[in-house]
């Protein structure tokens, strides 16, 4: 782990990936390690891995579009109290106030859609940055 200051994005770790699925595990590892070693507990190990899944499916199926020439770039900053993940895509960006709920009746069997809640559910912040290409998480050590 390298120290990180967590008001200076500057100082974050970055871990840049083509767009692929495959690919996208490739920051997944480096963090969850990180996370391990600073001694966070299974269950928010589990949250952070779910919600960082879901942020990098969304950039690349939905941001970048499946387009394995462009990229995904993760900055994070794994510290004792905390965890900071921001996942940026080369899409155009979205409004998450247009993303349909999940939760409605006419979308409980819609099998996609899910990202955005499952993120909000299991991380202490979530936030879209630059109309939508940067999702910002972060979760509380407990």
């Amino acid at each position: 782990m390298t120290q990180v200051d967590p008001d200076n994005e500057a100082t974050y770790n970055v871990v840049e990936v083509p767009s692929t699925l495959h690919d996208a595990k490739i920051p997944e590892q480096r963090i969850m390690a990180d996370v391990q070693a600073c001694g966070y507990s299974e269950n928010a190990m589990f949250a952070i891995k779910l919600a960082l899944e879901e942020a990098m499916t969304n950039a690349v199926k939905h941001g970048n579009e499946n387009d394995h020439t462009k990229r995904i770039v993760v900055r994070y900053a794994v510290m004792p109290d905390r965890i900071i993940i921001i996942v940026r895509d080369d899409g155009p960006g979205f409004l998450p106030a247009g993303v349909p709920d999940c939760t409605s009746p006419d979308r409980l069997s819609v099998p996609s859609g899910r990202g955005i809640m499952l993120m909000n559910a299991y991380m202490d912040e979530v936030c879209y940055r630059d109309r939508g290409r940067e999702v910002y998480l972060m979760k509380r050590n407990e």
